[in-house]
């Protein structure tokens, strides 16, 4: 099996490093990633600059590409460009901090996970509840154990899933959960403050909002400590409304 493997937190991330080491025994491991920390750029690209890939040592012996773009960049210079074959799976992670809710949206991981859906190839976002420490080698290794039975299940059809870990510093993940993406977002505020100049700037802050007992939801999933496993598509067409709207008189 040919891997490909990226993030949004850029190619020296600890949790890119422990998800490549994680599939090496999976097939042929190559690292297609941003030089720099991409987070929340969701699925933006680069159009008017010229992206530079310089080839990066990632230890052990590995050596991987580091492109000077976003996220999505990375898959379509891969599949296009950089590499031999068309890769059997995509694997993006693992990020630090959870995308779940409408932060999906956001994500410049699940937005690499969606690009290499867009060229059928089998893709899954996966990520770690931020914490004072961080065990990525032991998420890797979850999403590991889960990527085979994914696939397993799958059968050859299309995939693209978003896979959430709980706080693994407070003990095991209580186990695994298929739900839906919660609508729930972020808390937003602004911090306003003034640099040594005294010009003021202002700085986001915030947290995932909680989501009421009882729903059922990747952000209640995470809350009780499960894995979450949720399936992604990325047509965004509000179907319900589209039959509704067939009714509605929009003559000009």
């Amino acid at each position: 099996m040919r891997i490909l493997v990226t993030n949004d937190d850029g190619i020296m991330a600890p949790g890119l490093l422990a998800l490549r080491r994680a599939m090496a025994d999976l097939g042929d491991v190559t690292v297609v990633a941003p030089t720099t920390p991409q987070s929340a750029v969701g699925h933006s690209i680069t159009l008017t600059d010229p992206i530079r890939v310089h080839r990066v040592s990632l230890g052990d012996g590995a050596v991987g590409y580091g492109v000077e773009g976003r996220p999505a960049d990375c898959i379509k210079l891969a599949v296009l460009e950089l590499l031999p074959a068309r890769p059997d799976l995509v694997a993006s992670g693992v990020n630090l901090g959870v995308n779940a809710g409408i932060n999906v949206l956001y994500s410049g991981t699940v937005a690499a996970a969606v690009e290499g859906a867009f060229f059928g190839i089998p893709s899954l976002a996966v990520s770690i509840e931020d914490a004072d420490a961080v065990d990525f080698d032991a998420a890797a290794r979850l999403a590991r154990g889960l990527v085979g039975r994914l696939l397993e299940h799958a059968r050859g059809q299309p995939i693209l899933f978003n896979i959430n870990i709980p706080d693994l510093t407070k003990g095991p993940p209580r186990g695994v959960r298929v739900v839906p993406q919660s609508l729930k977002g972020w808390r937003e505020g602004w911090e306003r403050r003034r640099d040594p100049r005294g010009r003021t700037y202002y700085w986001m802050i915030g947290d995932l909002e909680p989501e009421e007992r009882g729903i059922d939801s990747d952000v209640a999933a995470l809350a009780d400590r499960y894995v979450t496993v949720t399936p992604l598509q990325f047509d965004l067409t509000d179907h319900p409304r589209m039959d509704e709207m067939r009714g509605w008189d929009l003559a000009l």
